[in-house]
C-alpha cells in the first residue's frame, strides 16, 4: 500500500521512544512491502544528516523545521492567542502544510498515517483515511504536569492550556478513521471519553534479539538503575522521587551499591547529582548499562502510554521493580515478569528482596524475557500494524 506517514520527530537515531517505535515499524513495514512517504519534524538542521537511515526503507523523506526550543516568546505568544494548545504550537512546521496538499495533488495515498495528534493540522481536508496513532493520551500526561507544578501563578494557565489540548484531542480521534492506542487502558479512556470511536491497540515493542545480543558483562556491583529521556517531564519526576525517597532506603541496607542515571540530557538536567555513588550519563549504547546493571527502579507515577524502558531490560534478562502505573499496557504480572510497588519505600524493600534472592531474580529475569519475546517483538507488532493498513485501505 502507498502510506503517507507524518511524525513530529525524524525517526532515527534512536533516542527517544517516538523515534524507536517508528523507525522499528517503518524497517519492518517496508519489508512487508508498504511504499512510505515520510513527513517529519526536527528542531535543527544537524538531524538532517539523519535523513539517509530513513531514506533506506522509504519512497521518499521530506524534512521541516520546527522551533528549536519549546518555551520560546513566540510559541508562548501564539499559544496565548490561539484556539490551539501549546503542544500543537510548539509542534507547528510552517510549510508543511502546503507542501502536503501539494503531494496529495500530485500522488494517489491509499492511507494517511499521523503519528500524534498533535500533527494533524498540517493535514489538508482530504477524503483519504486517516489512522491516528497516540502513542500516549495527551491531556492526561499534561493535567498530571498541571496537578504537580508548583508555580501557584501558571497553574491557571497550565490547566487552560489541558482544556484546550482535551478539546483538539478528542476532536481529532473524530476526524480519523480508525485511532490507534498502546494498550487496553488507553483504549478503555478514549471509548469513554468518545462513544464508539474505532480504536485498536497496536503496542509499543522491542527488538528482543538486538537486545539480547551479548556486548557486556552483569556487573559484580549491585547496581540501580534508571533510564529515560530527561526532556520528559515523567522521567525527571521519577528521578527525583528515586533519589529521595527510595535510594536512600536501598543504600542504607546495601551500602556498596551503585546508581546510575542514564539517558538523553541526563547531565542537562541533573548536572549536581552525580558523585561517587552515582553516574549521570547519556551513553551510545544503552544495551551495556542494561546489561552491566542490577535492576531497572522506575517510580512512574504519570499515567499514559507504555514505557520503552520496561521492554529493553525484560530483554536483556534485567529485572525490573515499578509501579502498577509504569508497567501499563503491558501483560507483565507482580512476582511473574515484574515487581510492582506503588510506594516508594515499598520499591526500595522489593529492590533488596529481589537482590538478595538468586531463585526469584532468575526466574523474574527469564519470565520477562519470554514475554517480550513472544507477545512484544517489533515483527509481530508490525504485522498488526500492516493488517490495519489494509483493512481501512480497502475504503479508498
Amino acid at each position: 500500500m502507498k502510506i503517507l506517514m507524518l511524525t513530529p520527530y525524524l525517526p532515527y537515531p534512536l533516542l527517544t521512544g517516538g523515534q524507536t517505535r517508528s523507525y522499528n515499524l517503518i524497517k519492518r513495514l517496508a519489508a512487508l512491502g508498504h511504499k512510505i512517504t515520510l513527513f517529519c519534524l526536527v528542531k535543527s538542521d544537524k538531524e538532517k544528516k539523519y535523513v539517509g537511515e530513513l531514506e533506506k526503507f522509504c519512497e521518499e523523506v521530506s524534512v521541516f523545521n520546527r522551533s528549536e526550543r519549546p518555551w520560546t516568546l513566540s510559541n508562548i505568544f501564539k499559544t496565548g492567542f490561539s484556539i490551539y494548545p501549546f503542544l500543537v504550537i510548539r509542534n507547528w512546521a510552517s510549510g508543511e502544510r502546503s507542501a502536503i496538499e501539494k503531494k496529495l495533488k500530485d500522488q494517489k495515498f491509499d492511507l494517511i498515517h499521523a503519528e500524534t495528534f498533535y500533527v494533524m493540522p498540517h493535514i489538508p481536508k482530504t477524503e483519504i483515511p486517516i489512522l491516528l496513532v497516540e502513542q500516549t493520551i495527551e491531556y492526561l500526561v499534561y493535567s498530571h504536569f498541571a496537578e504537580e507544578s508548583g508555580n501557584l501563578a501558571l497553574k491557571p494557565l497550565f490547566y487552560f492550556d489541558v482544556l484546550k489540548m482535551k478539546y483538539w484531542e478528542l476532536r481529532y480521534w473524530q476526524q480519523a478513521a480508525k485511532v490507534v492506542a498502546m494498550s487496553d487502558e488507553d483504549r478503555s479512556i478514549m471509548i469513554s471519553e468518545v462513544s464508539r470511536l474505532s480504536v485498536d491497540i497496536v503496542p509499543n515493542g522491542v527488538d528482543s534479539v538486538y537486545f539480547n545480543k551479548s556486548i557486556a558483562s552483569r556487573s559484580k556491583e549491585q547496581i540501580i538503575l534508571y533510564v529515560g529521556n530527561f526532556t520528559w517531564l515523567q522521567n525527571r519526576e521519577a528521578v527525583d522521587i528515586l533519589v529521595r525517597r527510595i535510594w536512600p532506603k536501598i543504600k542504607s541496607q546495601l551500602p556498596l551499591a551503585k546508581l546510575w542515571i542514564i539517558g538523553k540530557e541526563a547531565e542537562k538536567f541533573f548536572p549536581n547529582l552525580s558523585e561517587q555513588d552515582i553516574r549521570v550519563e547519556e551513553v551510545a549504547d544503552i544495551r551495556e548499562v542494561y546489561q552491566q546493571a542490577s535492576v531497572l527502579v522506575a517510580p512512574i507515577y504519570g499515567g499514559g502510554g507504555t514505557r520503552y524502558k520496561n521492554f529493553e531490560a525484560f530483554a536483556s534478562g534485567l529485572p525490573v521493580v515499578t509501579t502498577s502505573i509504569g508497567i501499563s499496557g503491558t501483560e507483565a504480572k507482580d512476582g511473574v515478569e515484574v515487581i510492582i510497588r506503588d510506594q516508594p519505600e515499598e520499591m526500595a524493600q522489593a529492590v533488596v528482596e529481589l537482590l538478595g534472592s538468586k531463585d526469584l531474580y532468575s526466574k523474574i529475569a527469564k519470565k520477562a524475557r519470554e514475554m517480550v519475546k513472544n507477545r512484544y517483538d517489533w515483527d509481530s507488532i508490525s504485522k498488526k500494524l500492516s493488517d490495519i493498513y489494509e483493512q481501512l485501505g480497502k475504503r479508498v
